[in-house]
């Protein structure tokens, strides 16, 4: 029967996932040596990196290997995060840091008002630490990690393409892109490598990507002569003649 399942899901263009590979992958990511905060403390640690624009920062702690570098570093920095209880949280976790510029905004294709999702605050503590970063532009994204359509809030948040970000700011080099936006990463990552000619190193969360907007962004990094590698749920991208990684 199991064949016979996996044969007729097969005729529909689907394929089933092993899940012992998706734990052992986990396994893996947890222990590797080869993981963000690693990667991180790496190229913060060659003094090349003065200039950050983190997308999607939520609380500015939970889950964020950032944090450490920029307070460390001084690196002055523009961390994005659309909703505004998160966005209050990220200030205080980055008191007195002369160096850190926010803005409470999501990063889109345009500059039109958009609507995001996310979990309403008086239900969080009825799910893990996790659900607290699942906004999304993608309702269904929320449905997939077990929160109930009761649970979920709409909000109306204003956009920016990540161009006009870097030229509000004056950002004319930018050493270090990191994208964390639930699902769309994808636009963000096209639109960067379109819209600025920048010798940028990008790390963005790759796993919620459609195959078809996941492979056009491979080629277009291809193209752009990046060279990238998987580091656990992210690709680490940086141009070929990046000195960091040579």
């Amino acid at each position: 029967m199991k064949k016979i399942l996996i044969k007729i899901i097969g005729w529909f263009g689907y394929k089933l996932v092993e899940k012992k590979l998706i734990k052992n992958n986990r396994i893996i990511s947890r222990n590797s040596y080869l993981n963000i905060f690693n990667i991180l403390k790496f190229i913060f640690s060659s003094k090349n990196i003065q200039t950050v624009v983190q997308v999607g920062s939520n609380d500015g702690k939970r889950f964020d290997q950032l944090n450490l570098f920029l307070k460390k570093h001084k690196t002055r920095a523009i961390l994005v995060e659309p909703v505004k209880e998160y966005f209050n949280k990220l200030k205080l976790n980055y008191d007195n840091q002369k160096n850190i510029i926010f803005e409470n905004i999501a990063i889109s294709s345009d500059s039109k008002r958009m609507f995001l999702f996310t979990v309403d605050q008086n239900y969080l503590d009825k799910y893990d630490e996790h659900i607290a970063g699942v906004t999304s532009f993608n309702k269904n994204h929320l449905l997939k990690h077990g929160v109930k359509n009761q649970h979920i809030i709409k909000l109306e948040v204003n956009c920016s393409t990540i161009k006009q970000l870097l030229k509000k700011y004056h950002f004319d080099n930018l050493d270090l892109l990191f994208i964390d936006t639930e699902g769309y990463e994808g636009v963000i990552v096209d639109n960067f490598l379109n819209d600025c000619d920048l010798n940028t190193i990008i790390i963005f969360e790759y796993i919620h990507l459609e195959d078809k907007m996941f492979e056009n962004l491979i080629e277009q990094l291809k193209n752009k002569k990046y060279n990238f590698f998987p580091v656990e749920e992210n690709l680490v991208c940086f141009p070929k003649n990046h000195k960091i990684f040579l």
